[in-house]
């Protein structure tokens, strides 16, 4: 079984260097026309190939608050790396347009967005939050979310887990 998972790795996986992390489709934005069950099967499968967790975001396009997270993560590459090197990250659209209802029914229930989870690489799903703890004087803060993720996360680098 481990063979045939070998031989159906998207080709991204093998040409992704440690200091250029594979980041997948799912990763990058809030797509209401993605269907995050299959995204979170392949989600799993690379998490368990690379030993990281997953960092599920659950938000849309429509929120500024994730626009925010989007633009800070984006503009803070210490933090960005930090992301990519100890997570796979699954955008998960929640909007009018999809709600996604029959993936985050399986999820703790959110009261914001953007709302995170953290899941270990067999699906468990082990933290469940909004953002706001990773915000110091309204912005948010590169220290505070660096560490939530060397606490959380795993270095597909040291495999640290």
């Amino acid at each position: 079984m481990l063979i045939v998972a070998a031989l159906t790795l998207p080709q991204g996986w093998a040409d992704a260097t440690d200091d250029d992390y594979y980041i997948p489709a799912y990763s990058n934005s809030y797509d209401p026309g993605r269907d995050p069950v299959v995204d979170g099967k392949e989600a799993l499968r690379y998490a368990q190939h690379t030993n990281r967790r997953i960092l599920i975001a659950a938000g849309g396009d429509w929120c500024n608050y994730c626009k925010v997270l989007d633009r800070f993560i984006t503009d803070n590459p210490s933090v960005k790396n930090s992301l990519y090197e100890r997570f796979v990250v699954l955008k998960v659209n929640v909007s009018d347009e999809n709600d996604n209802e029959a993936f985050m029914s399986a999820l703790p229930d959110t009261f914001g967005y953007p709302h995170i989870f953290i899941s270990e690489n067999d699906g468990t799903v082990i933290y469940s939050d909004d953002t706001t703890g990773f915000l110091d004087s309204g912005e948010y803060s590169a220290d505070r979310f660096i560490d939530f993720l060397y606490k959380w996360g795993s270095s597909a680098l040291t495999e640290d887990l």
